[in-house]
């Protein structure tokens, strides 16, 4: 029911700044202290949910509506994302393979990985919060579920491609 919501659905489920920030660091930190490059994408895929859900509620709060909005912003962010990336020689680089399969890129398949994470901590933030009248069970909870997520499958990636 949820999977296709953020192309497709009507709700915007609004992520805070705080929350793009941290998983921005995360980046940052991941790629500083050269962590493979599969948990940098997991990094890269949950800023990348954060930017479009935050994206598509500001759109939404300025009523700015147009055919295809959200499949437009979704589609527009990853774009900005991995076409550089590939041109950089980091995803599609045959040395940053899984495996040794061709089309296991880890970069791509981090941030495939990500952002699924991302989105369905949303998803569970927002339904623990309808389940509580609306309200938050503790402060920041909004930010630490995405965060929490992206850290337990951080471990899993790095002990799975250990």
């Amino acid at each position: 029911m949820y999977l296709f919501s953020l192309t497709v659905g009507h709700y915007a489920y609004a992520i805070c700044p705080i929350c793009v920030i941290a998983v921005g660091a995360g980046v940052g930190v991941s790629r500083w202290l050269g962590i493979d490059d599969i948990i940098t994408g997991l990094w890269i895929g949950g800023l990348a949910v954060s930017m479009i859900i935050w994206t598509i509620n500001w759109l939404e709060k300025k009523n700015i509506k147009f055919k295809f909005r959200n499949i437009i912003t979704a589609v527009g962010y990853y774009a900005i994302i991995v076409i550089p990336l590939y041109f950089n020689g980091i995803i599609g680089n045959p040395l940053n393979i899984l495996c040794g399969y061709n089309f296991l890129d880890k970069m791509l398949l981090g941030i495939i990985n990500g952002s699924i994470a991302f989105y369905f901590a949303v998803i569970w933030y927002e339904y623990l919060k309808e389940k509580n009248e609306g309200r938050a069970y503790f402060p920041f909870q909004k930010v630490a579920m995405p965060v929490l997520f992206l850290v337990i499958i951080s471990i899993i990636f790095y002990y799975l491609t250990k």
